[in-house]
């Protein structure tokens, strides 16, 4: 089956016992043992659940890894990642990162003695000299969180392996519709499952997936030990997200190309960063290794924050809101709301400015949205 048809039909959409279309929520907490440790696959909802079980075997299936794992938040699934390194690993990740993802990295750098150094993953050699040095994890997003970068997976795959380190990848900004880390190598893939693939705004939910099931069991007893999971209805609100997420994920990228063509060259702009522009850095590559260019535009309007609050107070489609992926479109102000955490100097080298503002395309109309930035540009 072709992938968007896999997304309806993946898992378990039709309920065995009584032939219902969409699976049953089993809300228990706990459940009845025919004899101590006799049961019937599940004991204790922390442990496992029927509703999550689906959930997993499904993102197994669409991101072609072994063993999928959900948990309560996209930071929960990176708390049980980071927890399953011994002091003194290192961990090499990309410096264009999410804010809380960066001040969870630091939290375990201060507090638990694990080491990590941020490195631009974008340029090879840095990735080689990075790797003389011996590295437990290599740490990346691709597209990065605001600035839309892109790392070459094939290639940090076989220098990451060649030096026997893992390789993660948090595959948010792409989902499985338009990237498949796991099938060029990849070991470990996080989602923040509150974004895309729920989809809606009405659920925070995340996931690792697993390239092996010697990875997927060590995963496996950390998810119950941490116990960072996901309540049944949670897992049955990403799974009716799922559904959808293909023709979502088109929708998406046709509005942010509308989008990106109107703050192109724009004379109040700085800067635009969006891979399906063939200015972008990445372009080429994105085009190789993606099958689209994703939902989000990053833009960089002139007069530094004064500029980005004129710019922002323009918009009347999108919503200010921390977050992305939605059906609606959203707007952040990175430098004080989602990476408000990372100190200024170091964000700013990132190219984190004050004037930056990330939109999440919705799935409104295209020209809709294009006429609202249109507009919003006039204030700035």
């Amino acid at each position: 089956m072709r992938f968007s048809t896999r997304l309806i039909h993946d898992g378990e959409p039709i309920d065995p016992a009584t032939g219902a279309v969409s699976p049953p929520i089993y809300l228990a907490s706990t459940f009845r043992q025919k004899a101590p440790n006799v049961h019937q696959g599940y004991v204790y909802s922390r442990s496992g659940n029927p509703t999550r079980s689906n959930l997993e075997r499904t993102l197994a299936s669409l991101e072609s890894g072994k063993v999928g794992l959900a948990f309560s938040s996209g930071l929960g699934a990176l708390t049980t990642l980071l927890s399953s390194f011994r002091t003194g690993s290192r961990v090499v990740s990309i410096d264009d990162l999410y804010g809380g993802t960066w001040r969870l990295f630091e939290h375990y750098r201060r507090n638990f003695g694990l080491r990590v150094d941020y490195v631009d993953l974008t340029d090879p050699a840095r990735l080689a000299r990075a790797l003389k040095e011996k590295t437990a994890l290599i740490y990346l997003e691709t597209p990065t969180n605001p600035l839309l970068r892109i790392v070459d997976l094939k290639a940090t795959v076989r220098a990451a392996h060649a030096q026997g380190a893992e390789v993660a990848v948090d595959n948010t900004f792409a989902t499985p519709v338009l990237q498949r880390p796991i099938e060029a190598g990849v070991d470990i893939v996080l989602h923040s499952t509150t974004k895309y693939l729920g989809g809606h705004s009405d659920v925070v939910g995340g996931a690792l997936i697993l390239r092996t099931a010697k990875s997927g069991r060590r995963f496996a007893w950390l998810q119950n030990a941490v116990g960072a999971v996901p309540s049944p209805f949670d897992c049955f609100l990403v799974l009716r997200g799922l559904r959808t997420l293909g023709v979502r994920m088109r929708a998406h990228g046709e509005s942010a190309k509308a989008v990106a063509e109107v703050v192109h060259g724009h004379r109040k702009v700085r800067a635009v960063h969006y891979p399906g522009l063939a200015d972008h850095p990445q372009h080429a590559l994105a085009r190789r290794q993606m099958d689209g260019y994703g939902g989000i535009v990053s833009v960089d309007v002139r007069g530094g924050e004064k500029g980005a609050l004129r710019f922002l107070k323009g918009l009347r489609i999108f919503t200010l809101a921390e977050s992305l992926g939605a059906v609606e479109s959203l707007v952040d102000h990175p430098a004080s709301m989602t990476h408000a955490s990372v100190p200024r100097a170091e964000r700013e080298a990132h190219g984190v400015t004050d004037g930056l503002v990330r939109l999440s395309c919705g799935i409104e109309d295209p020209s809709d949205l294009a006429e609202d930035v249109r507009i919003a540009l006039r204030r700035v």
